[in-house]
């Protein structure tokens, strides 16, 4: 773990993946965390940090760090998975970073409930979206406007006690990089959501239409065409194998075949095991996450081989819900939410 470093996609804005195939512990440090940005880095610093919450409320706020810091807080583990996770996986090919399976990451995020500063501003009975704006900005490829990272919200989401408007990472105030001094975070969401480096929210009566609400972070089933585009939102149930390594070569014996699943929606309840490209399927045993876990569950299988040869194997899971990884991936314009069957080849020899 000590030598592992981000994977480069890009510098500028930068993007870089976790090493995941490498990973073996729950808890990601600020070192391995995979960084998605659309702009350069904003500047900030904490000591003349406010947090304004306006709109469409009763009484319109701007929150010191101090008090914010002094309000009922939570702590709760969340996987933070980039939309585009899986991308470079799509045939066929899409356009976008192409990321492999290292656009995600996991840990504890220590905040205050969003919802606590919605009471305490008094949302109006009409509120339909809470918008959150980031200090990042810059143009996009599709404009010469300048525009924040914005996103928003539905209210039902934004009340639910999880949540947070957070500013602590695995017990340490955020990192920069990912978000300092307060980053929204929005459990099962694709991290799209989890806006960070704060500037201000506002609760608005109608739907949100910025570009990275309705342009970007949606669905686009048609090559050529927006027919029957929907947004993304909750993460899709998915699986990756961590061992052994994509045409690693090994012994004939007895080998751990072991990765992690997760869901957007209820809880893993199995993840099946082919050695076989599919044949046949064999359950994995699964290290439950604890209640209120947004996590990512670990799993594993022991696997005896003694014939030499070349073999595929699958991973899939399905989650509470009973969703389950399909053999092919659902194919869009843009990339997003690939979580087809997790596929590595290894030889025997």
């Amino acid at each position: 773990m000590r030598n592992l470093s981000l994977i480069v996609h890009n510098l500028q804005p930068e993007n870089k993946e976790t090493p995941i195939q490498f990973i073996e512990s729950d808890i990601l440090g600020p070192k391995l965390f995979y960084r998605r940005n659309h702009f350069s880095f904003p500047t900030l610093t904490f000591s003349n940090y406010w947090l304004p919450v306006n709109g469409y409320v009763d009484t319109p706020r701007i929150f010191s760090m101090q008090e914010i810091l002094k309000l009922p807080a939570r702590t709760i583990k969340v996987v933070l998975e980039c939309a585009g996770n899986k991308r470079g996986f799509f045939e066929p090919k899409v356009f976008g970073e192409q990321w492999e399976k290292g656009a995600m990451s996991h840990g504890y995020w220590k905040g205050v409930s969003l919802r606590s500063f919605l009471e305490l501003v008094g949302i109006k009975e009409d509120s339909k979206e809470v918008i959150v704006e980031g200090y990042d900005y810059g143009k996009r490829t599709d404009t010469d406007r300048v525009y924040s990272f914005t996103r928003s919200v539905p209210l039902e989401k934004a009340l639910h006690p999880d949540s947070i408007i957070a500013y602590e990472y695995n017990n340490q105030p955020i990192p920069f990089f990912h978000g300092y001094p307060l980053r929204l975070i929005v459990p099962n969401f694709y991290a799209m959501a989890s806006v960070k480096w704060i500037k201000q929210i506002t609760v608005i009566d109608s739907i949100y239409k910025g570009p990275f609400q309705s342009i970007d972070y949606v669905y686009y089933p048609n090559k050529n065409n927006d027919e029957g585009a929907f947004p993304v939102t909750a993460m899709n149930v998915n699986s990756t194998i961590q061992k052994p390594l994509d045409r690693e070569i090994l012994n004939t014996g007895t080998h751990t075949i072991k990765g992690i699943a997760w869901t957007g929606q209820g809880s893993i309840s199995k993840v099946e095991i082919s050695t076989d490209n599919g044949q046949n399927w064999r359950l994995a045993n699964i290290r439950n996450s604890g209640p209120g876990d947004y996590g990512w569950f670990p799993w594993s299988y022991e696997w005896t081989v003694n014939v030499k040869g070349e073999y595929t194997i699958m991973a899939k899971a399905t989650d509470s819900t009973n969703r389950t990884q399909p053999a092919s991936p659902f194919w869009n314009r843009k990339g997003y939410g690939y979580n087809a069957y997790d596929k590595i080849t290894i030889k025997v020899e």
